[in-house]
């Protein structure tokens, strides 16, 4: 770096970003090329002194560049937004960031993380986010990574972001933890990246290793591969190493064959799930080592199951978890969780389901006894589950693809963490206990049961009904800004009625026959979940906009609710 390449921050139609560091930290930029051929420049002063710079000719897309801060103090960057575009800045500390996380500087207003009053969901600190990854504990920490694109509120080439809890509400950002490789992210074109996986933790030392698909739009003859990589920091990816270059042969799958989810088997050695499909229907496919480690010498033992009702829907984000049991126990049931990409329920009109498969798995085999939809609202997907200290836990994206759109900006999160367990024939998802601690007060509810409208200030709350019997019929109708929004349970079952006021027809999200005796309802801005009979019924369902449900009223026939409460939930 010579002294030319290192501008003044103060010259004039420069702009500047401000901050007091301390020596040793590190910075995170992607910057843009923004002026023809010419270079865009960022550059760090410390002190009045010139500490650093970083420069990019790409005009296409934000390319990543690292600084590190020898000396703290008053920090300015500085950059001229006629040459350059900056995404995304911000600082951290390594010895601690882990605990402390980043501090973000700076985002443009078309990645910035909306503002939600009061909102309890994991959203990322900016850019778009889906499927979880990675969902575990190590070293003590829960870890959480996601499908993320930094410099759009809306998908494109996918990185990898990072988050650490200490009880699952409440998260510290990470560092973007794994990127594209270096010729996907030359260009904002949707080409692929790094997508979804999972993680382990390193046998014997700190650290995990990944999993995770790398896609490449029109790659021939594979636009799907696995690798695998290590981080011994759980801040960043040691270089990546392909695992499975290509598909089964002879199987007539198509090319969708992504998102590895590794466990510990029944025998002790390594598994490995992958989604696919052929021309029937959703295919899970099963891998397994001998690698202690599972670094290499993955082979292909079979298909472990298919799903044919819905036609060519490709099955994605397989997830197989022990639930009443320790895995070594030939007694114990496992759940089979997995996403049917495209799908299409003829009955209610709801798209890309979510399955559970129940029964048992020996290491090579899986015998269903039952089978279950994971959620009636359809909005829980990508659900990828892990055994914690308690028993299993499990994430879910809180979205659904057919909302997707190119033209509007969505309020990406995830779903409260829920249990898993076998209860009565049925495997429940119940939230996590630990989502008590989020009441803060509670609001009065007397007028719900006279059938008055209750305000619910911005939304963010829990609603517990109990009623006088199992299966009595109520309707909740809530006033939301964008959307007809209901919960309600009658002869049928238990439905969200939902419609947006545009839409001619809309999908009918319901439980059917389900006669519960407690209604437990989580508002927040941008989604609903219901969680019936400690999460027997469980629905999810995306809201539109950035706002909450400013009201609600209940309608029912006298002595069929028997109590109701609201409390008001902020993190």
């Amino acid at each position: 770096m010579t002294d030319q390449a290192i501008s003044q921050p103060h010259q004039r139609g420069r702009e500047t970003i401000n901050a007091v560091l301390p020596a040793g930290t590190m910075i995170h930029a992607w910057i843009k090329a923004s002026a023809g051929n010419s270079s865009g420049w960022l550059t760090a002063y410390v002190a009045g002194e010139p500490a650093a710079a970083v420069e990019t000719a790409n005009p296409d897309e934000f390319e990543f560049r690292q600084l590190t801060l020898e000396s703290g103090g008053d920090t300015v960057f500085s950059f001229d937004p006629v040459t350059t575009d900056i995404s995304v800045l911000y600082a951290f500390l390594p010895s601690r960031v882990l605990e402390e996380g980043i501090r973000l500087l700076h985002v443009r207003p078309a990645n910035a993380a909306p503002e939600v009053a009061g909102g309890y969901h994991f959203r990322p600190p900016f850019g778009w986010m889906n499927d979880p990854n990675g969902f575990g504990r190590f070293d003590g920490r829960l870890h959480l990574f996601y499908q993320h694109y930094p410099h759009s509120l809306r998908w494109n080439n996918m990185h990898w972001g990072h988050a650490v809890s200490d009880d699952y509400l409440r998260w510290t950002h990470l560092p973007v933890f794994l990127p594209p490789s270096e010729e996907i992210a030359a260009r904002a074109d949707g080409r692929g990246g790094a997508f979804s996986g999972s993680a382990i933790a390193l046998p014997g030392e700190a650290g995990l290793r990944i999993f995770f698909t790398e896609h490449v739009k029109d790659r021939e003859p594979e636009e799907q591969v696995q690798f695998t990589a290590v981080t011994r920091d759980f801040v960043k990816a040691e270089p990546a190493t392909l695992i499975l270059p290509a598909r089964p042969a002879g199987l007539g799958l198509t090319t969708d064959f992504r998102d590895p989810y590794v466990f510990r088997g029944p025998d002790g050695k390594w598994k490995m799930l992958l989604g696919t499909r052929d021309r029937e229907g959703g295919v899970i496919l099963l891998y397994e080592t001998e690698d202690p480690a599972a670094a290499a010498g993955w082979t292909f033992l079979g298909v472990i199951h298919r799903e044919n009702r819905f036609g060519m829907t490709a099955a994605e984000c397989p997830c197989l978890i022990p639930v009443d049991g320790p895995a070594n126990d030939p007694s114990t049931r496992w759940a089979l969780i997995f996403g049917l990409l495209t799908s299409r329920d003829p009955a209610t009109g709801r798209r890309n389901v979510t399955l559970a498969t129940v029964g048992r798995f020996d290491g090579l085999r899986f015998a269903v006894e039952f089978e279950q939809e994971l959620d009636f609202g359809t909005d829980a997907y990508a659900f990828q589950a892990f055994v914690d200290e308690t028993g299993p836990i499990g994430i879910a994206w809180l979205a659904n693809w057919t909302d997707v759109s190119r033209e509007t900006d969505m309020p990406t999160a995830m779903t409260l963490p829920r249990r898993l367990a076998l209860r009565g024939g049925a495997l429940i998802t119940p939230p996590i206990g630990a989502v008590e601690s989020l009441r803060q007060r509670r609001l009065d509810a007397g007028g719900l049961l006279d059938g008055l409208p209750v305000d619910l200030a911005n939304g963010a709350v829990e609603i517990l009904l109990t009623l006088a019997e199992a299966g009595n019929a109520f309707r909740l109708a809530f006033e939301h800004p964008e959307a007809k929004v209901e919960v309600e349970l009658n002869e049928d079952g238990l439905s969200i009625p939902f419609s947006l006021a545009n839409a001619k027809t809309s999908p009918r999200y319901i439980a059917a026959g389900a006669r519960p005796s407690t209604v437990r309802i989580f508002l927040d801005a941008g989604s609903i979940e219901v969680f019936a009979d400690d999460g027997r019924w469980t629905g999810t369902k995306r809201l539109p906009g950035f706002n909450g449900v400013n009201s609600v009223r209940l309608v029912a026939p006298a002595g069929n609710v028997l109590a109701a409460e609201i409390w008001q939930l902020g993190l």
